[in-house]
């Protein structure tokens, strides 16, 4: 199976299962389990309850997926930090 074959998707996290898995809705309301891609590990990007996740979803077997991004709402700003360096 090639990449092209995988299905992009989008998705909101429930809950946080053990073994870095995740129980993750689609925007279309079907549920599935996903786990962390390896660059997202070796990164150490945290995934959170309630965070909006992009997955792929292989065509063969729906109800299992690999998060490959997480969406962050709001960005800090550092421009407008209430202490200044002298």
């Amino acid at each position: 199976m090639t990449k092209e074959a995988l299905l992009e998707m989008e998705g909101l996290v429930d809950e946080i299962l053990p073994d870095s898995r995740y129980r993750i809705t689609l925007d279309n309301g079907h549920k599935l389990i996903a786990y962390t891609a390896g660059k997202m590990k070796k990164n150490h990007i945290r995934i959170l309850a309630g965070d909006k996740v992009s997955l792929e979803v292989s065509p063969y077997d729906l109800s299992k997926g690999r998060i490959t991004f997480r969406h962050l709402e709001k960005r800090q700003s550092f421009t407008s930090a209430p202490y200044r360096r002298h």
